[in-house]
C-alpha cells in the first residue's frame, strides 16, 4: 500500500519549521510540531484517567486525528486558530471553502484514497458539517482539552518576559477556555500542579533539548518534536507495509513512537557517534538509562499507566508482546522479542499487546536522515551532518526489507 512519499513527508516536516507566538516575546522557539508532541502526551494522560473511571476512549480515531490537525495547521499557518475561530462563527461559508482548500492542498500529495478519506471526514466533522459520533465526543473533547492545555504550558512558559500588558488578555482567555474541560479529573490534576502535571514538566525538557546539537542546522528540531514526527510516521510506515492492524497494534505502535526518547528527560541526549564509542558503551547507557527512568521518571507516573509505559520505552525498537505466564493463582506477564511473521500471523490480537519496534525504529532513522538532509538542502551543512545521513544510507541497502518495509527507496526518492 502505497502512502509515504517525499510529498507527503516533506510536508509533514513543514511542521518544524512554522513558529508560534509570533506576536509575542519568546525566549526560545515554540513550533507546530513540538506542539503536536505535547497535546498527545497530555491526551494520554487524560484519556489514561477518563479509562480509570470507567469511560471509553478510541485512542485510535484521537492518533489520527492528531495527525489530520498537524496536516490542517500546516496548511493554515498564517491563519491564527483565533481568527479561524471567527471565520466559522461569522462566516460558516467561507469557511466551508477554506476546509475545502485545506483537504485540496492534499488531494495529490495523499496517495491513499482510504486516508485521504479519513482526513476528509475528520475535516468535515471539525467543521461542523457532519455530525460526531456520539461514542467519540469524550475522546475528541480529550484531544481538544490537550490542545488547550498545550496552548496554556506554552504561554507559561514565556509570559515573564513579556509586559502584562501585552498578555493579560491572552491569559483570560486561556483560563476560559480551559472551564468547560474541568469535568476531565486529568485535567484536574494538571491545572492544580499535581503529580501528572511533575511528569509533564519532566517531559517538557525535551522540548529545549535540539537534536544534532554538536552542528548548526536548518531548522532546528527538539527532542520532543522528533518523538511525535517518528510517530507520525511510524502510522504511515505501518500503512505502507499493508500489515493489517489489531486495535491495540496501532495504539502501541505511535504511543511507543512518541514515548522512545522518554528516557532523555533525565539522560539528555546522548549522540549516537559518542554512544557507539565502544562496543560495550551502548548496552551500559542503555542500562544506566533504565536505572535513572525507575528512579527519577517512575515515581511520577500513575500506577495504573506506569507499567505500559515502561513497556513502550524498554527495548522500544524491537518487535515484541506480552505473554501472560500462569504461576498459581495469580499470572505474570512477560515480554517476548518476535519476528515479523509471528506479529502478523500468530500474534495480532489486543491480548498480546504488539508492538512494531523495528518499524519504530525505521521512523527514527526516517527522521534523522531527513533532519540531515533538510539542512543539507538549505546549504547549513558540516562533517556531522554528511557522515550522519551517510551512515543511515549505509545502514539500508536497497535489498533491505524490514517489516516489509524497502526504506532506501524512500531514502532515494527524498534524494531524487
Amino acid at each position: 500500500m502505497k502512502i509515504l512519499n517525499k510529498e507527503l513527508i516533506l510536508k509533514l516536516f513543514e511542521g518544524f519549521s512554522i513558529q508560534r507566538w509570533t506576536d509575542l516575546v519568546c525566549p526560545f522557539e515554540l513550533v507546530e510540531m513540538d506542539k503536536a508532541a505535547e497535546k498527545m502526551v497530555i491526551a494520554y494522560i487524560l484519556g489514561k484517567y477518563e479509562e480509570e473511571s470507567g469511560k471509553y476512549i478510541d485512542w485510535n480515531w484521537l492518533i489520527y486525528a492528531s495527525l489530520f490537525d498537524l496536516l490542517k495547521k500546516i496548511a493554515l499557518c498564517d491563519i491564527k486558530s483565533p481568527v479561524q475561530q471567527m471565520i466559522r462563527r461569522q462566516f460558516p461559508g467561507e469557511y466551508l471553502k477554506l476546509n475545502e482548500w485545506v483537504l485540496k492542498q492534499y488531494k495529490d500529495i495523499i496517495e491513499d484514497r482510504d486516508f485521504y478519506s479519513q482526513f476528509t471526514l475528520y475535516i468535515g466533522r471539525t467543521a461542523g458539517n457532519f455530525p460526531l459520533p456520539e461514542e467519540l465526543t469524550l475522546t475528541a473533547r480529550v484531544l481538544k482539552a490537550a490542545s488547550k492545555f498545550a496552548s496554556l504550558r506554552e504561554f507559561q512558559m514565556i509570559e515573564c518576559v513579556n509586559e502584562e500588558e501585552r498578555i493579560f488578555k491572552i491569559r483570560k482567555e486561556l483560563n476560559s477556555s480551559l472551564q468547560e474541560f474541568m469535568d476531565l479529573r486529568g485535567m484536574q490534576l494538571l491545572v492544580t500542579r499535581q503529580r501528572p502535571f511533575e511528569f509533564l514538566m519532566m517531559i517538557e525538557k525535551l522540548r529545549f533539548q535540539i537534536r544534532w546539537n554538536q552542528t548548526p542546522r536548518v531548522p532546528k528540531t527538539s527532542v520532543l518534536g522528533h518523538c511525535y514526527f517518528v510517530g507520525a510516521l511510524t502510522v504511515l510506515l505501518m500503512k505502507e507495509s499493508g500489515a493489517e492492524m489489531c486495535s491495540r497494534r496501532l495504539y502501541n505502535d505511535f504511543f511507543s513512537a512518541l514515548f522512545h526518547d522518554l528516557p532523555e528527560a533525565v539522560t539528555r541526549d546522548i549522540i549516537s557517534p559518542v554512544k557507539q564509542a565502544t562496543d560495550e558503551l551502548p548496552a551500559i547507557v542503555k542500562r544506566i538509562e533504565d536505572e535513572i527512568v525507575k528512579k527519577e521518571l517512575v515515581p511520577l507516573m500513575d500506577g495504573f499507566y506506569a507499567d505500559e509505559i515502561l513497556y513502550f520505552t524498554n527495548d522500544e525498537f524491537a518487535n515484541r508482546i506480552v505473554l501472560k505466564e500462569q504461576k498459581g493463582k495469580s499470572g505474570i506477564k512477560k515480554t517476548v522479542h518476535v519476528e515479523w511473521e509471528e506479529l502478523n500471523n500468530k500474534y495480532n490480537s489486543d491480548e498480546f499487546e504488539p508492538v512494531d519496534g523495528r518499524t519504530v525504529r525505521l521512523a527514527d532513522h526516517l527522521s534523522a536522515f531527513i533532519e540531515a538532509h533538510s539542512s543539507i538542502l538549505y546549504g547549513i551543512t558540516s562533517e556531522h551532518l554528511q557522515s550522519g545521513k551517510a551512515n543511515i544510507l549505509e545502514s539500508y541497502p536497497l535489498e533491505k526489507t524490514v517489516n516489509n518495509i524497502q526504506l532506501r527507496k524512500i531514502f532515494n526518492e527524498l534524494n531524487s
